[in-house]
């Protein structure tokens, strides 16, 4: 199967609502925020499926690598579904495929690889995925 593209071929969503302050002077939900939605879903879905403050874990996934790929603008009021997939669960990292929605359409306002690995808090080393991690996003690889 090819990365998911289309909200249907993403195997969760994660909805966030849009804030007066997202928009920019142009009328349009600013481009970093779009980053902050790829970062709110992934934690919010990592607490909420592994059911612990992942905060606390021996090892701590941080962002190396993100990328977007902006295909039409979000707006307030509004909500947004965040469509998350991953597409490598490896020994310390994860990459994670996700897409943003509005409205009705299946068709993504954008489309965002979102890349954690993880490390020891203390000393900042690389180290495995901690297990509850991993059985959360089992489901996900596509």
């Amino acid at each position: 199967m090819s990365e998911p593209r289309l909200r249907t071929e993403f195997p969760t969503l994660r909805t966030i609502s849009t804030r007066w302050e997202d928009e920019d002077v142009y009328g349009h939900v600013n481009n970093v925020v779009y980053y902050s939605f790829f970062d709110t879903a992934v934690n919010g879905f990592l607490i909420e499926t592994s059911g612990a403050d992942i905060r606390t874990f021996r090892a701590v996934g941080l962002v190396a690598e993100t990328q977007c790929e902006f295909l039409r603008e979000l707006r307030f009021p509004g909500d947004v579904q965040a469509g998350i997939a991953v597409t490598k669960l490896g020994t310390s990292s994860i990459i994670y495929r996700l897409g943003l929605f509005q409205g009705d359409t299946d068709e993504p306002a954008a489309i965002g690889r979102f890349v954690h690995v993880y490390v020891d808090p203390a000393t900042r080393k690389v180290t495995p995925i901690p297990e509850p991690i991993r059985t959360a996003v089992g489901p996900l690889v596509v």
